[in-house]
């Protein structure tokens, strides 16, 4: 069955409202007014609400837009969730470092990690981006590997290590293409209690390597359920790209991880705004555990 996980923030995120391509939130004192194709209906507050807006991103693509910003706003401010402290910044692809629809992902993740027995818990995070998760499982006592093709989000990852005072925690930071890197790993018989992969749409490795979503995803699954270890272990799948439906990456994983049994569960992460309380779904996701 499919299911909604939805998260109506935490202290320092809120959505405060959503509507017209666009969404209204809060980042700790910073409001920003994005755009947002899944909000077609109308909003629910005023032109004055959304005026108050401290930037606003213009442009429904992310390659062709910028920021205007009001006087008030900062360059870059901190951010916590939970166990983490996160630099914002105003990106030019219109995001700001981190997603917090992840949340219910994130709480999983530590959930499980902090139920491990035994030795302590290795999570290997793809496409990791600025490192909230991998700096939320290094707090919660896994030995982390974070990939990332990108040296500039591997540096702010790192940035945000030092923000969090978790410097003394095992994760390796590495700048590595993800498919070259997990075909490396099944090589050397490598294994992990846990796996988070998070790819975009399309993207290129350090050394011009491609990635395409569609041709690329279920080459990566089947190498990431073959680097599973073979108890305590789970697996948690996200894919903002529309075209593909949750029954589809649903079906896609459990391809992978049917014969070890456990149990699956898909559907669509969503954001509730405050108030009346409507869910913006923004992605898709599948998570196994064993």
């Amino acid at each position: 069955m499919m299911q909604v996980l939805s998260t109506s923030g935490f202290a320092d995120y809120e959505l405060l409202d959503s509507g017209h391509g666009r969404k209204l939130e809060r980042y700790g004192a910073v409001i920003v007014d994005r755009p947002e194709p899944q909000a077609m209906w109308r909003p629910r507050q005023g032109p004055d609400a959304w005026q108050k807006a401290h930037a606003r991103f213009v442009g429904q693509d992310e390659d062709a837009g910028a920021w205007t910003t009001a006087p008030s706003c900062p360059k870059d401010w901190n951010l916590r969730v939970a166990d983490a402290t996160v630099e914002c910044r105003l990106t030019s692809f219109r995001h700001l470092g981190i997603f917090p629809e992840q949340f219910p992902h994130w709480e999983f993740m530590v959930e499980r990690l902090r139920g491990h027995q035994g030795a302590r818990p290795k999570l290997l995070n793809l496409f990791g981006y600025t490192g909230v998760a991998s700096l939320l499982a290094a707090a919660a006592g896994a030995e982390v590997v974070h990939i990332d093709a990108s040296k500039t989000a591997v540096a702010w990852a790192r940035h945000n290590q030092a923000l969090s005072n978790l410097g003394d925690r095992p994760i390796r930071w590495i700048v590595e293409d993800a498919r070259k890197f997990v075909q490396r790993e099944q090589r050397r018989g490598n294994v992990y209690n846990g796996i988070l992969v998070d790819p975009p749409k399309f993207g290129r490795g350090p050394n011009g390597e491609t990635w395409e979503l569609f041709e690329h995803l279920p080459e990566m699954i089947g190498a990431c359920a073959n680097l599973l270890a073979p108890e305590q272990a789970f697996l948690v799948v996200t894919a903002y790209a529309i075209r593909m439906s949750a029954v589809s990456l649903d079906t896609l994983v459990r391809e992978h991880l049917a014969a070890r049994g456990g149990i699956f569960s898909s559907g669509e992460l969503a954001i509730t705004e405050r108030g009346e309380g409507r869910p913006l779904v923004t992605s898709l996701f599948t998570r196994w555990h064993g």
